[in-house]
């Protein structure tokens, strides 16, 4: 028996078959719709079958790699040579309860599999402020912590409480705001490779319609100025210090420049777009291209936000 037989043999053990997806398409499971197969794909639905997962890969020294949505990743055409655990869906409990009661605040504590979409929606429907910016977006609560997601003038860290996560011995730890190290799209949990199970907020009651009127205009906003009919990860790249990265990418001349199927965004350029057919190779190419259109012109060198997995 191979080792990937018999890797996934000890899965099954624990696990159920219609959690595991063999030679799977990573393309349905990235929001830029491409890449290639991995050897499988686990959606785990308790704390217990993440732990045996990874402990599993490492036992068979099989490569693993966590994703939520996949909102944030380019994965290579040729796919991913290893085994992706998938926080998503089955993986996002919420509960809300009193806080502090002088203070009117109240605990909101979420699993890392639910879309930050749900997440704000379930919030504001209990009446609680402060996480409106998060309503558009897309990615699970576990990446947005990972990366301290932030739009609008609100980021994670502005609420956050305390998160739980396993570390790289499968130990569940918490970490409170001052052990989260939260930055501009870093966190501890990024620097040390932690693995996000659930956070917890707290939150400020308010006015369930100011808070819906909120979250509707930055959508209608969001609608206006972003390709949100085509296939992308959000913005490509990184805010450079004194620099907007769109900006810099209109001025270098960009706007509609395509390679293959992919295409700087025509409505903002901070987006790479898959307008059908693109390939990850497609896409890797229109980022170094961009990466050195944008440094020969002004000398800024763009850090790319979004993670590339498998060869390329």
């Amino acid at each position: 028996m191979s080792n990937k037989e018999n890797f996934y043999q000890n899965l099954i053990e624990k696990i159920g078959k219609d959690q595991i997806l063999k030679d799977e398409p990573l393309a349905n499971h990235t929001s830029f719709k491409v890449g290639g197969p991995a050897y499988y794909v686990v959606l785990p639905k308790t704390v217990d079958e993440v732990i045996y997962t990874i402990k599993t890969c490492k036992e068979h020294d099989m490569p693993f790699y966590v994703i939520g949505r996949g909102s944030n990743l380019l994965v290579s055409d040729d796919g991913y040579e290893g085994t992706i655990i998938k926080i998503s869906g089955d993986f996002s409990d919420v509960s809300i309860e009193p806080f502090s009661i002088e203070q009117d605040t109240h605990l909101v504590r979420a699993q890392a599999g639910i879309s930050l979409d749900k997440l704000a929606d379930i919030i504001a429907r209990a009446g609680l402020v402060g996480f409106e910016f998060a309503a558009g977006i897309p990615g699970t609560l576990g990446g947005a912590v990972t990366m301290n997601a932030g739009a609008y003038g609100g980021e994670i860290k502005d609420c956050i409480y305390r998160v739980t996560a396993l570390d790289k011995d499968c130990n569940a730890i918490q970490l409170d705001l001052d052990e989260l190290e939260l930055g501009y799209r870093t966190s501890i949990i990024q620097k040390e490779g932690y693995i996000v199970l659930e956070a917890e907020f707290v939150f400020e009651s308010g006015d369930t319609e100011e808070i819906f009127d909120k979250i509707n205009d930055l959508n209608n906003r969001r609608k206006e100025k972003q390709p949100l009919e085509y296939p992308s990860a959000g913005s490509t790249f990184k805010r450079p210090v004194g620099y907007y990265a769109g900006k810099l990418i209109m001025d270098s001349g960009l706007q509609g420049y395509t390679i293959g199927g992919a295409q700087v965004s025509t409505k903002h350029c901070g987006f790479i777009i898959n307008t059908g057919d693109a390939t990850a190779k497609d896409i890797y190419e229109l980022i170094g291209h961009i990466k050195a259109v944008v440094e020969e012109k002004f000398g800024v060198v763009l850090e790319q936000e979004v993670k590339m997995l498998g060869k390329f």
